[in-house]
């Protein structure tokens, strides 16, 4: 539950760590029982063979007796079978190999689907008991029996070690496995001068630290060489890192497709080549003037994009074009054309544009833009009741469009503003049942009345959260990478998925993207890794929106995209600072997406992004030396000093320390001087830099999404406030 005072944090998330955390001890509750974020309540688990995948998201120390006794005891023979590949990865990672070894005779008879991952142990098992004869038995027992698992690649690799006709191997039969990348670099550095193993690189070494170096060495020395196709994995490649200049120059010499020379163009728009962005956008709609064409979606963004870079009489006939023969994108380009005549002064033609969009495309996103700038328009002009209409056919008419949310919010305050608190509670109760996990259902919530703190309150605030769940199915892959990646075995289901994944990487479907994001959060690269799964919602296509919102519906996919790494230490030193450690953890979500050693192109650092300078200073007044930024330990302990400061800079007010975090203290106490605080919310809407307002709001986002997602009252509470809603209303 949430107290109101500081105490000791009991930050429970068992993904993360065992039952003993920051000297409170929670009994380890008994499987198969697990806690559901969903229903808000402890369930059975259904089915028995489900119960090592409950434990599978424990510390092997934690899990280590109940393993054992499914191993030698319990439930079925699948169970069984997981409850030894378990155990003896455990073991094997703690150096006890002849233990592992115990666990591992004859489990590749019966675990069919992991038994090469099971050879491979083996040969690891006898490596670390320096039996290099077993290990090399183990290794070809491997390369012979499973020659078409990419496991087998472990084996090409150390038995290439002194027969490098096996690396050969690994290199014609698996170039996408990430240890044949491996090998391509081992052999680069011996001879750099091989044109077919930069090739590799660039199409399969994008997750390489130094996959730059590869690609600028490949286009420099080989340009006479590479092939269109070549080309396009290289800028693809370029894309991925978002070194767009690159990219742009890539592209210019891939093949002639819609897509490459859309990439093209946008890529010169964004590396600042305004004038060569408008010749190559030119290109493109000469090579595909109609809609039927292949490709013809991007030749009709590209047609909008254009019109934002020539004059309003020169962009007018390109959006007239996309409006007749583009019916995909005549939403997007009637609003567009809307904006142009206003800037001619043709207000009754823009007019005009706009009735068109409400009339004929009224459930698009560009209508939803429309609607909901006519509500602003009503609201500045003091006309609650023309904006809050305006908000209404917003909701109704566009309800899964991303500015839903803040219409029903801002139809509820200008509900109250009137005086009418009845219509103000129903649309937060709407706003809470319909898109619960928005910032707006926090802002909801706290004018409801729930305890899930106000900007004012949240600090003291101490959060009890558990995760008990299981990780998710997922929805693409092959059966051992699901059965990998749910045993909690990421690298392994990472590097298998590499070569499942390597023929649609450029072009995935949703639930490709989906599976790629959870195999990159894994093994760590939780930047890229919750992009993937965010992004999800940028899918235009009717049928892969349906299967996103359908995603959406599904606890795994909110527990993916908000995750708890290094809860430990968050937790000490959240309570050290006597902050509260689900905001700790938000704002560092926000900061860092959890990626300890990145860095901003200011130079700010780690987990919570702290600036070198910043952190000297506050490294001296805690007499702190010999401290890394990259250090995990290091960088929270400087952080939440700083958000401590930030927030006794402003008595605790989380708003304004979170917006300092962010923008400097400096600039918030102007903002405070020049607008006030009277209505925080008023405050965020006026805050100048569009960087910090979209900061303070995603931070308190992920704190409410996390509160909502692990929090047991709030789980309960939402999950009944909805269950009622639906209802009242079925």
């Amino acid at each position: 539950m949430l107290k109101g005072k500081v105490t000791q944090v009991s930050l429970y998330v068992v993904a993360a760590v065992a039952a003993l955390l920051v000297g409170i001890f929670f009994p380890m509750m008994q499987l198969p029982k697990i806690w559901s974020s969903r229903t808000g309540e402890m369930s059975e688990v259904s089915q028995p063979s489900e119960a090592v995948m409950s434990l599978a998201v424990l510390s092997p120390a934690s899990r280590r007796q109940e393993l054992e006794e499914i191993a030698t005891t319990r439930t079925t023979s699948e169970n069984r079978d997981r409850a030894r590949f378990l155990l003896a990865a455990d073991l094997l990672e703690a150096g006890q190999p002849e233990a592992a070894l115990e666990k591992l005779d004859g489990l590749e008879r019966s675990y069919r689907v992991l038994a090469g991952h099971i050879l491979k142990m083996r040969a690891l098992a006898y490596e670390q008991l320096g039996d290099t004869r077993l290990a090399s038995q183990s290794w070809k027992a491997l390369v012979d029996g499973h020659p078409e698992d990419p496991v087998v690649v472990m084996g090409l690799y150390a038995l290439g070690e002194t027969n490098r006709e096996y690396w050969d191997r690994a290199i014609a039969e698996f170039p996408a496995h990430p240890q044949t990348v491996e090998i391509a670099r081992t052999l680069l550095r011996e001879n750099p001068d091989q044109f077919p193993l930069l090739l590799l690189i660039a199409q399969h070494g994008i997750h390489l630290p130094e996959y730059g170096t590869y690609l600028a060495k490949l286009t420099q020395n080989y340009q006479q060489q590479l092939t269109p196709e070549d080309w396009e994995n290289i800028a693809f490649g370029y894309w991925e890192k978002m070194d767009y200049a690159q990219g742009a120059i890539a592209y210019s010499k891939a093949p002639k497709t819609p897509r490459n020379m859309y990439r093209h163009a946008r890529g010169l728009w964004l590396s600042g080549k305004i004038p060569e962005s408008r010749r190559a956008y030119q290109e493109l709609i000469a090579a595909f003037p109609t809609q039927t064409d292949p490709g013809g979606e991007d030749a009709g963004l590209g047609r909008i994009r254009l019109a934002r870079l020539v004059e309003p009489r020169e962009a007018l006939p390109l959006l007239n074009q996309v409006v007749d023969n583009f019916p995909n994108h005549a939403a997007e380009a009637l609003l567009e054309r809307a904006n142009v005549l206003d800037k001619l002064r043709s207000t009754e033609t823009a007019s005009q544009s706009r009735q068109l969009l409400l009339s004929q495309y009224s459930d698009s996103e560009p209508a939803a833009q429309l609607r909901w700038t006519l509500a602003q328009q009503g609201a500045t002009a003091g006309r609650l009741d023309l904006a809050s209409e305006w908000a209404r056919q917003l909701i109704t008419k566009n309800p899964d469009s991303e500015l839903a949310p803040q219409a029903t919010f801002m139809l509820g305050r200008w509900a109250r503003q009137q005086g009418n608190s009845q219509d103000a509670t129903k649309a937060f109760e709407y706003l809470l049942a319909r898109y619960p996990e928005s910032y707006y259902a926090w802002r909801a919530a706290v004018f409801l009345g729930w305890p899930v703190g106000d900007f004012t309150t949240v600090r003291p605030l101490s959060p009890h959260v558990e995760h008990l769940e299981q990780l998710p199915i997922p929805p693409a892959g092959s059966e051992a990478v699901r059965e990998l990646y749910r045993l909690g075995r990421g690298q392994d289901a990472w590097n298998l998925w590499q070569v499942e994944f390597s023929n649609y990487r450029q072009q995935p479907s949703v639930a490709q993207q989906y599976t790629d994001g959870l195999m990159r959060i894994a093994v760590g690269d939780n930047l890229d890794g919750l992009w993937m799964i965010s992004s999800l919602s940028r899918r235009n296509d009717p049928e892969e929106h349906q299967e996103y919102l359908a995603l959406k519906q599904k606890p795994g996919y909110w527990e993916s995209l908000y995750p708890f790494p290094f809860l430990e230490t968050i937790v000490s030193w959240s309570n050290k600072r006597q902050l509260n450690p689900v905001l700790v953890t938000a704002l560092i979500r926000q900061e860092s997406r959890f990626m300890p050693s990145i860095k901003s192109v200011v130079g700010a650092t780690g987990l919570m992004q702290v600036m070198p300078e910043t952190g000297a200073e506050v490294a001296q007044k805690i007499q702190l030396t010999n401290y890394s930024l990259e250090d995990v330990e290091d960088n929270v302990n400087l952080g939440t000093y700083y958000f401590d400061f930030t927030h006794r800079e402003y008595n605790n007010n989380s708003l304004l320390a979170v917006a300092s975090y962010n923008a400097g203290p400096g600039a918030v106490a102007n903002w405070v001087r020049r607008f006030g605080f009277n209505d925080p919310d008023d405050f965020i809407d006026k805050i100048p830099y569009p960087e910090t307002y979209g900061y303070v709001k995603s931070v308190f986002g992920n704190y409410w999404n996390y509160l909502r997602i692990y929090n047991p009252e709030i789980s309960q509470k939402l999950a009944e406030h909805i269950r009622t809603f639906n209802d009242r209303f079925d």
